[in-house]
């Protein structure tokens, strides 16, 4: 017998929900039924690209078909805590692209639904899936590396308010809720520790954007690794975040999937190759096998605390 595949919508059909789109169609048992874009012209385009049936603006539309079981939200940030809370008072597990809220508040309260309610809720914290970090953190749990320091650098040009298609954006990104918030967290899952300590400072804020953008924030871990990330929308150059991991036994330097040693040795990876696939893969097994996932609500709500505090370091 057959198990039905599981019925999942995506709302956003910008950038980051065709990369979903893309992966979903790679994982065996799930049917894409619906997809909510800001401009139905869009959602349609969309959806018949991808043999999607329905295609509309509305999410609570979306929210009461019986052929839903999930929801990916792939929206703007300033989205994300509202519609995952309804999305699971509407029965529906649900997968939010990062960050799971811009504020502690938020983030508690969807972490607090996803307890009561019992569905999945997966935060799209896909530093903890990308191949590169891994195999790292695999190294890390079995003793083989013990981390030093992670240093990061997140940069990006944004001067004015667009996405990563160069398309103008309905909303505006954030260098500390959103960008920030992958770091925080894959620092806390690579030493297995809450951070102690944290600090930051930020350059003159965008006079049409209002947003910081230029930060540095320094983290230190409980068993006193540390932490280094500077994060810029100012930079003219090569996009996108790079880590390098200092440990006792060896340096490795990681952009997304891909994995280098301090000497500049390609490591060879194992798994899938993508760390959007692994993580969407990662909600549907979770579902499957009614468990929590990994990046859960509950487990990443720590870095959400983090990000509070250094909210109001900055706002001194």
């Amino acid at each position: 017998m057959t198990a039905q595949p599981l019925r999942v919508a995506l709302a956003g059909a910008g950038a980051f929900g065709i990369k979903h789109l893309d992966a979903l169609a790679r994982i065996d048992g799930v049917e894409v039924t619906a997809v909510v874009g800001r401009r139905l012209e869009q959602a349609r385009e969309v959806a018949a690209g991808y043999g999607i049936g329905h295609a509309t603006t509305e999410l609570a539309d979306v929210l009461a078909r019986d052929d839903v079981d999930a929801v990916i939200l792939a929206t703007p940030t300033q989205l994300h805590a509202r519609q995952a809370v309804a999305a699971m008072r509407a029965g529906k597990h649900v997968e939010v692209e990062i960050p799971l809220a811009d504020s502690r508040a938020d983030a508690e309260r969807v972490a607090a639904t996803a307890r009561e309610t019992g569905l999945v809720c997966l935060a799209g914290h896909t530093r903890r899936f990308n191949p590169s970090h891994r195999w790292v953190h695999r190294k890390v749990v079995a003793g083989e590396l013990t981390l030093q320091q992670l240093t990061a650098q997140t940069f990006f040009f944004r001067r004015a308010n667009l996405n990563a298609l160069g398309e103008p954006r309905s909303w505006t990104d954030h260098l500390l809720w959103h960008h920030a918030a992958h770091t925080v967290d894959l620092f806390r899952f690579q030493t297995g520790e809450e951070i102690v300590a944290a600090h930051a400072v930020q350059g003159p804020l965008h006079p049409e954007l209002g947003i910081a953008m230029d930060l540095s924030i320094q983290l230190r871990a409980a068993g006193g690794a540390i932490c280094t990330l500077s994060l810029s929308f100012n930079n003219d150059g090569p996009f996108g975040t790079d880590f390098r991991y200092i440990c006792d036994n060896g340096t490795y330097l990681a952009r997304y999937d891909d994995l280098v040693t301090g000497k500049g040795e390609k490591v060879t990876l194992d798994g899938v190759a993508d760390g959007i696939e692994a993580q969407d893969r990662e909600f549907v097994a979770a579902i499957r096998e009614g468990r929590e996932p990994e990046s859960s609500a509950a487990a990443v709500l720590p870095g959400y605390q983090v990000l509070a505090d250094l909210e109001a370091e900055l706002s001194h």
